[in-house]
């Protein structure tokens, strides 16, 4: 006889079977396509990266470029000098990362009252998505920061102690030294420390998440005003600028401007501040030539298209054909290829048009507590920094991984609001699933759609 009991613990196991079945054959499907028919070959900064932990191991400078923040290469040699210069060790240590930000992504999204089971979707569809986990595998820095990232906010969002605030101050630093992309955005997480009561601000608990940042980015900082005269971790926001202005296509590695500006960027002149400076002018001259509406109609026709981009850094590095910006750096078979690609198209998409639902009918006013509403607040102002940032940055589709997880929170959200609706529940609290939100989430699922897949065929690659 089946009691109650039983059957709860059934229906539990059974979805948790089948996620751990699907993450393993995808982890061995990446494993294999990394090195099955011979190690994939690194790409871009990759290799910069590789280098320079090299160089760190042998004596060099631990912070060598005004371009590259130092943490990647530090974290990649550290790995090396416990373990060997082995890349394997470094594609281990990153994928335990990727199971940590599931995890991460999972307490931050129930501790915003989304519930314990789209917590657990958001994590599924992270972990889940062949996009996402392919990160592992590569040298880029995206993993690491994202990591220390959902740490800052899995620690802001619970009651500050002095332990908990030193810490999250530490992770926002050192995700800094990571990527220099909160650079900017980082005072906005004092807000967490406002409260009802009084006093309104929390000026110790401020102050000791602030001294903990500035102690760990402080050597980065010295070394800058040492090395070129101002305190700087990592600057290549002008060269980005100058890339994100002149390109001109909507996908990954077809013409790409990066690789063949950054030479004539560094070779322009002998100091950061020289080098931004010559370009500063260049951007002008192109503004002033194209006009300021001609020139964001142009970046809102191009980037939005490479940043959700379908063909994502896994599909990009898949054999395929050059002109449609495929590098056939993976050695995988056709075969493998299709299945990788079937499935990053298809998780890409799922994930878009449930994201898509789940912000147009998210009750945003409905959070446990203020803290939850001030890291909301975080997250969504999070996403619309790097929405406004990527209108004129130069924009790679690997950019969007920060903003992933929280897509997947999103998500999560609505396909188990759905499902609750539809076993004939009340659906979650969070969630309004009236007409009017379902038809501006549909409208946005289409947009988001169209610039994840129509950007190969409006720029006519490999005559399409």
């Amino acid at each position: 006889m089946t009691t109650p009991a039983s059957a709860g613990a059934r229906r539990r196991f059974l979805p948790a079977a089948l996620f751990l079945v699907l993450f393993c054959t995808l982890q061995a499907l990446l494993w294999f396509a990394y090195y099955g028919h011979g190690a994939k070959a690194l790409v871009g900064d990759e290799r910069v990266y590789q280098d320079t932990a090299v160089s760190i191991l042998a004596g060099g400078p631990w912070m060598p470029s005004s371009i590259w923040p130092p943490l990647q290469p530090l974290f990649i040699a550290a790995i090396y000098a416990l373990f060997g210069p082995h890349l394997v060790a470094v594609q281990i240590a990153q994928t335990l990362l990727f199971v940590v930000c599931g995890a991460l992504l999972r307490d931050v999204w129930r501790r915003l009252g989304a519930g314990v089971a789209a917590a657990n979707a958001a994590a599924a569809l992270w972990l889940l998505n062949p996009a996402a986990a392919a990160y592992a595998h590569w040298l880029w820095p995206e993993l690491p920061h994202l990591t220390l990232l959902l740490a800052a906010l899995c620690l802001l969002v619970r009651a500050p102690t002095r332990l908990r605030t030193g810490a999250a101050g530490l992770c926002t630093g050192l995700a800094m030294l990571a990527k220099s992309l909160l650079s900017v955005f980082w005072p906005l997480l004092l807000i967490v420390f406002v409260q009802r009561e009084r006093p309104r601000f929390r000026l110790r608990a401020a102050a000791i998440f602030v001294f903990a940042l500035a102690a760990i980015t402080g050597p980065a900082l010295l070394h800058g005003w040492r090395t070129w005269g101002t305190p700087m971790i990592a600057d290549s926001s002008i060269y980005n600028l100058w890339v994100g202005l002149t390109d001109n296509r909507r996908s990954d590695y077809v013409d790409d401007m990066g690789g063949a500006t950054l030479p004539a960027f560094l070779a322009s002149a002998a100091t950061p501040q020289q080098r931004n400076l010559i370009y500063r002018d260049k951007i002008g001259a192109e503004i002033e030539q194209r006009g300021i509406p001609a020139m964001l109609l142009g970046q809102i026709g191009r980037q939005y298209f490479r940043l959700f981009s379908a063909k994502t850094p896994l599909v990009s590095q898949l054999p395929g054909p050059a002109c449609s910006g495929h590098l056939s750096v993976y050695r995988a078979g056709p075969q493998l290829t299709t299945m990788l690609t079937v499935a990053n198209s298809a998780m890409h998409a799922l994930l878009l048009a449930l994201c898509a639902f789940g912000v147009a009918c998210r009750r945003w006013k409905c959070v446990p507590d203020r803290r939850a509403a001030a890291i909301l607040a975080v997250v969504v102002a999070f996403l619309a920094y790097q929405l406004a940032l990527f209108l004129l940055i130069h924009v790679k589709a690997r950019f969007l991984l920060p903003m992933l997880p929280f897509l997947c929170g999103f998500a999560g959200s609505f396909m188990v609001g759905v499902r609750e609706r539809w076993q004939g529940g009340v659906g979650r609290p969070t969630l309004a699933l009236t007409p009017l939100r379902l038809s501006l989430g549909a409208a946005l699922a289409t947009l988001l759609l169209f610039l994840a897949f129509a950007g190969p065929a409006l720029d006519h690659l490999c005559g399409t």
